[in-house]
């Protein structure tokens, strides 16, 4: 069972009058329930209006839902010890509770204002609408997925709006004379996920799983990021350090690292607390899709003595028209739809080598790619189209692998055997008693220039 009880009745009234969401405000009072999390805005703000007008008719009322959820995640948003803030006054003082009657207009807010604490992701980005978007999103970029896993980036100053809201709760009930037990807080991403989950489920018609390979990820952004967070560089400038990949010095671990930095007193001077209203309401910057990465390996033969493993560039300048890595990976890219991929084999060979025999394992791993279910005669029907392609190699045995698989075929570099041919010339007929050294010969050292001479002419690679 996850309730309000009294004792939550003066922080539901400080939130409310100073614009926090009615979702917000069940995070405040570490309210578990996701059931309670997915009821409409309206009826949410209902119950907690209502649960102000009666608190004092009833000490023991509540407002709960019966169900069985797991423990939730919290947010610990206090690391130091109490006290030396008490007397601090600020522009954003906490007002005046009003009565309990629930008569405030403050609480009577209309549900397009904005909250000052999530900037409007527990409202305007749990809507039925937002939803639709995102699946649009997804169902138009075409993947194959059985489920999703669905991650959210937040705007830094969410975190900078929690502890100033917590520290203005905070200071109130010091006022109240009232106590706090508890410095945590529902994390406003699983709040999130709670409600997005089931709504993202229904539209795309597959279960939310954490373990899954295919990612629904959501960008949220926030134009005043820069301007709530710029205190926090003046007051900790060593946690905000210029990246070359990032946009802005105010990264959320940054901002994070600030705030178990700064003192209470100096936030208070600095932030309101609690927040105050804020004048835009977030971005969805971006909604990307992500496929977890599928292995392809074989092995190869290479025909051909003028054709590199890998493609042949020396400053710019190709040097060659085509590669061992091309030829296959052009299908492989095709059918699977993928954004990139990585060739590697086990050794390789030199350009001018044939590789004969059993041929040498290989594999690829295709990044993102759209499509990741074949069927094995659909997997014969792709190394056909491969070794149709060119006779200047032949693939064998192309299947789909675990990544595990890739680690035990590099470990096999160590173990493997080669065959070399070479043919000689010699002035006179060659005896059998004339090459018996050669099987006293061990560990034969490394001379590049006499190797060079002798396999010239047939050089054969046989894995």
């Amino acid at each position: 069972m996850s309730s309000l009880a009294e004792k939550d009745r003066p922080i539901v009234q400080l939130l409310l009058n100073t614009g926090t969401c009615p979702r917000c405000v069940l995070r405040f009072c570490c309210v578990g329930s996701q059931m309670l999390y997915r009821h409409p805005h309206k009826d949410l703000m209902k119950d907690l209006q209502e649960f102000l007008k009666n608190s004092r008719e009833q000490e023991e009322d509540t407002v709960c839902l019966d169900v069985a959820d797991p423990p939730c995640k919290r947010l610990r948003l206090e690391h130091r010890e109490e006290g030396g803030a008490d007397d601090l006054k600020h522009n954003g003082a906490v007002p005046q509770l009003p009565a309990a009657d629930g008569s405030n207009a403050a609480v009577e807010s209309s549900p397009r204002n904005v909250c000052n604490v999530c900037l409007g992701i527990l409202q305007e980005f749990c809507e039925a609408d937002f939803v639709k978007k995102v699946c649009q999103k997804v169902n138009s970029a075409d993947y194959q997925f059985t489920s999703f896993v669905f991650s959210v980036s937040l705007p830094p100053q969410l975190s900078v709006r929690e502890r100033a809201a917590w520290l203005g709760v905070k200071q109130q009930m010091r006022n109240l004379g009232l106590p706090l037990p508890k410095d945590d807080i529902v994390q406003l991403k699983e709040a999130y996920k709670w409600i997005i989950h089931p709504q993202l489920s229904e539209e795309l018609g597959v279960p939310a799983d954490g373990k899954s390979l295919f990612e629904v990820s959501v960008v949220f952004a926030h134009p005043e990021t820069d301007e709530e967070c710029h205190f926090l560089a003046t007051a900790c400038p060593d946690c905000f350090k210029p990246a070359k990949n990032k946009q802005s010095v105010f990264t959320r671990m940054a901002v994070i690292k600030a705030l178990e930095k700064i003192k209470e007193e100096d936030f208070l001077k600095r932030f309101p607390c609690p927040p105050s209203s804020p004048k835009n309401l977030c971005d969805a910057l971006e909604i990307q899709c992500n496929n977890g990465a599928v292995f392809v390996a074989g092995r190869y033969n290479k025909y051909s003595r003028n054709l590199p493993q890998t493609p042949w560039i020396i400053d710019g300048e190709r040097k060659l028209e085509s590669s061992v890595e091309e030829l296959i990976s052009e299908h492989l890219m095709a059918q699977f739809k993928a954004d990139s991929f990585n060739f590697s084999s086990s050794g390789r060979e030199d350009v001018d080598v044939r590789t004969l025999g059993n041929g040498r394992p290989f594999a690829i791993e295709l990044v993102n790619p759209r499509r990741i279910h074949f069927t094995a005669e659909e997997m014969k029907r792709l190394q056909q189209a491969i070794n149709d392609s060119s006779d200047k190699i032949q693939v064998r045995d192309l299947q789909l692998v675990t990544r595990e698989a890739i680690g035990r075929m590099k470990e096999g570099e160590e173990e493997k055997t080669k065959t070399y041919s070479a043919l000689i010339w010699t002035d006179k007929a060659i005896q059998r008693e004339d090459i018996a050294f050669l099987d006293d010969i061990k560990g034969l050292p490394h001379h590049p220039s006499f190797l060079h001479q002798s396999l010239q002419q047939d050089r054969v690679v046989g894995c």
